[in-house]
């Protein structure tokens, strides 16, 4: 070979090295909800958007439906780098600090523009929280309002006294007591088991989840209370993205930025879907009586008043900047 075809040779080396992106990386996502939710949809397209922007450079592989970790564990699964990031429900770790629950106190923000704003006092607030466990915030996205599931229509709140009422958070149980309820908790996936082997009688959740999980088949009401809207949130171990290249990092924060408004737009697109195949499937759609509402309500103002007394003082800070806006 002579010194001109060598030369191209590795010119054309040289140039490949530089095309070619850094040695890619996957990524094991935990999330808890199944593919169809749209909660795991969006974060599907999170991942390909970050494939996308990185050519390949950092995969992330989603394992849907808690196939990976239980809902439970997947937080714990992230800080201690068993995965790089995963998913779950915010509140869930109300019991470590209040901030993280304040989404689900009953009738504190029930409408999306509420629950934008409780957002924006909330993630200053948790991000610091989350830091001192080597935990970064990448997007959170709400459930559509939360309902009321039941076989007879519930009229009053005494009419839920003595249910078997399935919970998914602390705030959610204290509910379920002050309703006179007997709270059982249960995850979204076996909800249609908890119903069909009689541990739970009643619940309340999003239009999302009773269509996800067939409510139709177990009860015939769905009372639209719009009590709170709880949120999920995308987390990721801050050393392992630290050590990402600075361009990959970037391609993360862009993709989740995306990701955020877009699930935000999906929610607020499924809360008048779900309900429409609620009702398509036989559910009546109701109306809650003005004396069910004050009931509720009325439940909401003791919770929030306990909630007052003892949150620490990252939580006052959240309720505190909300109500400041």
């Amino acid at each position: 070979m002579n010194r001109f075809a060598k030369s191209l040779t590795a010119a054309a080396v040289s140039a490949l090295a530089l095309a070619a992106p850094a040695v890619a990386e996957t990524w094991n996502m935990p999330v808890p909800y199944g593919d169809t939710t749209f909660h795991t949809v969006n974060i599907r397209e999170f991942a390909a958007d970050v494939a996308e922007a990185t050519e390949g450079a950092l995969e992330i592989e989603v394992h849907s439906a808690g196939s990976l970790f239980p809902h439970g564990e997947i937080k714990n699964a992230v800080r201690s780098r068993q995965v790089p990031i995963g998913e779950f429900f915010l509140s869930t770790l109300s019991n470590e600090d209040a901030a993280f629950g304040v989404d689900s106190q009953p009738f504190l923000a029930t409408s999306y523009d509420e629950a934008e704003k409780l957002w924006s006092a909330q993630k200053p607030v948790i991000t610091e929280l989350f830091a001192e466990q080597d935990l970064m915030p990448l997007f959170s996205v709400p459930w559509p309002a939360q309902g009321l599931y039941t076989e007879e229509e519930v009229n009053t709140v005494d009419d839920l006294a003595g249910l078997r009422f399935r919970a998914y958070n602390a705030a959610l149980e204290k509910f379920a007591q002050l309703a006179k309820a007997a709270p059982v908790q249960v995850e979204a996936p076996d909800i249609p088991q908890a119903f069909s082997t009689g541990q739970v009688d009643a619940m309340m959740t999003s239009p999302s989840t009773g269509a996800n999980s067939k409510a139709w088949d177990f009860v015939s009401t769905y009372t639209a209370v719009d009590a709170w809207l709880p949120k999920n949130i995308v987390v990721v171990n801050k050393r392992m993205f630290d050590r990402l290249p600075e361009d990959v990092q970037a391609a993360v924060l862009e993709a989740a930025a995306a990701a955020e408004t877009r699930g935000w737009e999906m929610s607020v697109a499924e809360a008048d879907a779900k309900k429409a195949v609620m009702a398509e499937n036989g559910m009546a759609i109701v109306t809650p009586s003005d004396e069910l509402m004050s009931g509720l309500k009325d439940i909401g103002a003791t919770m929030m008043e306990d909630w007052k007394t003892s949150a620490s003082e990252a939580g006052q800070k959240v309720l505190a900047d909300y109500e400041a806006e």
